[in-house]
């Protein structure tokens, strides 16, 4: 639980389901350059959509973790998919890999298709915003 992040989702809406409709913040922001599926020494360990989406979001959280903060500071995420029919045939792997990093926690979020990343071999891409709790100095 993060007391500098609060999400909201208007009265009457249905509950949106994997996401929030909005991240209500005060305090130190980290925002995350895009994070592609591959490992730390930037080598592509596989071309599945799922796996690499799990790795992506490693990714993200090693660079909240870096800053001080953990899964439950992320706000908001962006995710871009170079194929939007494999990323819904891919929901069940997707949410069991973001069930096993974050939980319910789920921040304001978009996902896009896209016609393709820088990473040639990259078939998604996650940006995020965290909010942290208190002030870090990661240097």
């Amino acid at each position: 639980m993060n007391d500098n992040l609060t999400f909201v989702n208007p009265e009457g809406y249905l509950p949106p389901k994997g996401y929030s409709n909005g991240a209500l913040v005060s305090g130190p922001t980290l925002f995350v350059a895009g994070q592609v599926g591959w490992n730390a020494q930037c080598e592509f360990e596989t071309d599945d959509l799922a796996e690499q989406f799990a790795q992506a979001l490693d990714n993200v959280l090693a660079v909240v973790r870096a800053a001080g903060g953990g899964p439950t500071d992320l706000a908001k995420m962006t995710v871009y998919v170079t194929d939007l029919d494999a990323y819904r045939g891919s929901l069940k792997a997707i949410g069991q890999a973001w069930r096993a990093r974050l939980g319910k926690h789920f921040p304001a979020m978009a996902l896009l298709g896209v016609a393709g990343l820088v990473e040639k071999r990259a078939k998604v891409e996650i940006e995020a915003v965290a909010v942290l709790r208190g002030a870090t100095d990661p240097a």
